[in-house]
C-alpha cells in the first residue's frame, strides 16, 4: 500500500515534508509552535541573560517556539514530528526531547509498519473463537489494519486508542524473548472506541506457532506510540 502524497513546504522555520491532504497527517507529528515575538523577547528564556548590545542574538527554538541566546539555542536536531526535512535549531531542553523521538521514527514506528501476525479476539469471545490476523500500522500511521485470510476485523483509528495494556506470555522464555519491564510479552489489549462511538476491547497474543519475537517487536513499538500519543494529550 502506497504512502500519502506529499508536498514541500517552506516555512520560517524550514523545510518541512508534509501530505497534500490534512486527513493523512500522521497523529505522532505536531504543528509548529508559534514564536515568542522578538519585541516581547527581552532576556534569554533560559539563562535570563538580556539582551543588549553585547547580546544582541536571538535565536527561537523551532520545537517550543521560545526566545533564547545563542549559547542556549545552538544545537541542530531532527525534528521528524514537525516533518523537517533538515536539522533544526533547538534549545537545551527540547534537544533532549527530539533525540529521544528520534529512535521511535527511525526504529518503532518502522516495526509498527512492518507488522506483525496475531491471534485477535474480542474480549466478549474467548480465546478459542480467535483469528489469525496480520496488524500493521497504514501508511498514514492512523489506523491499525487486520488483514485476515477470511475473518475481517475494522480497523482501528490510532487516535482513538483509550488505554492500552501488555498482556503476560505464560511461557518459558526461549533465550530471544522481549521483556516490557518484568513481563514476557505475549500479547496486548486495546481499549479503543469504534467508529459509531462505542467501547470495545481487542485482545492480540503473539503467534505461538512460531518465531515470537517479529510480534513481540510489534508490542513494544506499540506501546511506545501509545505513550507518544499519552503525553501529547496531556499537555
Amino acid at each position: 500500500m502506497a504512502g500519502p502524497e506529499k508536498k514541500l513546504e517552506r516555512s520560517k522555520s524550514g523545510l518541512r515534508m508534509i501530505p497534500v491532504s490534512e486527513a493523512d497527517t500522521s497523529p505522532f507529528c505536531l504543528p509548529e509552535p508559534p514564536w515568542v515575538p522578538d519585541d516581547e523577547c527581552k532576556q534569554c528564556q533560559n539563562c535570563r541573560g538580556k539582551f543588549d548590545f553585547f547580546k544582541r542574538r536571538k535565536h527561537h527554538c523551532r520545537r517550543c517556539g521560545r526566545c533564547f541566546c545563542n549559547d542556549c539555542c545552538q544545537e541542530k536536531v531532527n525534528l521528524p514530528r514537525m516533518q523537517f526535512l533538515d536539522p533544526v535549531r533547538h534549545c537545551q531542553v527540547c534537544t533532549e526531547v527530539s533525540r529521544k523521538e528520534e529512535e521511535f521514527f527511525d526504529k518503532h514506528l518502522k516495526s509498527l509498519q512492518n507488522g506483525g501476525y496475531f491471534s485477535v479476539c474480542d474480549s466478549d469471545i474467548g480465546p478459542d473463537d480467535a483469528s489469525m490476523f496480520f496488524t500493521k500500522l497504514s501508511p498514514n500511521h492512523r489506523h491499525l489494519l487486520f488483514e485476515g485470510d477470511s475473518d475481517k476485523h475494522e480497523p482501528i483509528l490510532i487516535e482513538k486508542i483509550e488505554t492500552l495494556q501488555i498482556l503476560p506470555s505464560g511461557k518459558d522464555d526461549e533465550g530471544d524473548d522481549i521483556y516490557i519491564g518484568n513481563t514476557i510479552a505475549g500479547g496486548i489489549a486495546i481499549k479503543y472506541k469504534d467508529t459509531m462511538g462505542g467501547i470495545n476491547v481487542i485482545k492480540m497474543m503473539v503467534d505461538s506457532g512460531g518465531n515470537r519475537k517479529p510480534g513481540q517487536i510489534w508490542i513494544a513499538s506499540m506501546q511506545k506510540a501509545f505513550k507518544m500519543l499519552y503525553d501529547a494529550r496531556a499537555k
